[in-house]
């Protein structure tokens, strides 16, 4: 028999003994499937169409396909939940507002730990709250709101995309300070919101900016009272802001971003980071945010980890404030 080179013995031990080399047991690279994208909002809501685009943007980037699962319900909470629990290979995100984190854990239990579960990837997109009438009712400015809301104190109704959603915490700071009795009609998203609300099913809402409310608004179907923003919009100048309004508490946006689960690789959400921000900054994604009024973010992973922060700290301090109680 010939003798065992040195080389041989080192590579046929491990063999030998029954067990894989090292070698054998690098793992693929990242990525070498799909990736899921968890939106937490119902299809045909602004978060659905940003989320879409940047699964579109995407996929040639990474090299494979990004596929978009809606998972709605609570404010964005069980989407968060769902990413939560994940497996943290960096094949599933969630695209959501923030506020499941900020927002929903002041307002009553989640089933994660919002500083523990989730591992912020990175900003998309700062969008405006608008503030709508509808043909069920002839209000046609801010000020007549309030009138009709005094008049028939509790008659007024008010959609949202949900309890504890920010358009939520938008009308108890607006009944707080304005010493009216809304009432609040919570939905789960963006899309029968808006269907119910070109019905006329109840007589205002507040939702996100986007091409389709700004179509209607245009139509004449909807009529706008008040946006949440730090200033007016481009496309709606002659309408004020709540800070205009002297409701400064009340003038809130939504912050969308992506969030990976706790412990994905670190290599991976930078790569996710940096080719998001790639994406953000074409000239066209650009565009297509700006015409709906949606203003494009991007940063580290770090940043959006503070403005989590800061937004929780402020949430609760709103909260106190207004009296609001959690469920």
């Amino acid at each position: 028999m010939t003798p065992l080179s040195r080389r041989q013995l080192l590579v046929g031990a491990p063999l030998a003994l029954g067990l894989t080399p090292t070698w054998a047991q690098s793992p693929a690279p990242w990525p070498s499937r799909p990736l899921h994208i968890l939106v937490a909002y119902p299809p045909g809501g602004v978060s659905d169409a940003v989320a879409r685009l940047l699964a579109e943007q995407l996929q040639p980037a990474l090299g494979v396909s990004v596929l978009i699962e809606n998972k709605a319900g609570a404010s964005g909470a069980i989407a968060m939940d769902a990413v939560a629990k994940a497996a943290p290979d960096g094949y599933t995100l969630t695209f959501s507002a923030i506020s499941p984190l900020t927002l929903s854990p002041h307002l009553g239990r989640v089933p994660y730990d919002p500083l523990r579960d989730v591992q912020p990837v990175v900003q998309v997109m700062s969008s405006p709250v608008l503030l709508l009438a509808t043909s069920a009712t002839p209000v046609r400015d801010f000020a007549g709101l309030l009138a009709q809301a005094r008049q028939r104190p509790g008659g007024l109704r008010w959609a949202t995309a949900g309890q504890a959603s920010l358009g939520h915490i938008m009308l108890e700071q607006l009944k707080a300070a304005a010493q009216v009795d809304i009432t609040h009609v919570p939905y789960k998203g963006g899309g029968q919101q808006m269907t119910d609300a070109l019905s006329g099913q109840f007589e205002v809402l507040s939702t996100n900016a986007s091409a389709a409310v700004l179509q209607h608004i245009a139509s004449g179907r909807l009529h706008p009272l008040a946006v949440g923003s730090a200033q007016r919009l481009d496309t709606l100048p002659k309408v004020p802001t709540l800070a205009e309004l002297g409701y400064a508490a009340a003038n809130l946006a939504s912050q969308f971003a992506l969030f990976a689960p706790a412990r994905t690789p670190q290599a991976v959400v930078e790569r996710v980071n940096e080719e998001v921000n790639r994406v953000l900054a074409r000239p066209e994604v650009r565009q297509r945010l700006l015409a709906s009024d949606n203003q494009p973010a991007g940063g580290k992973p770090a940043d959006l980890a503070r403005l989590i922060a800061q937004e929780s700290e402020a949430n609760a301090r709103i909260i106190r404030t207004a009296g609001i109680k959690p469920d």
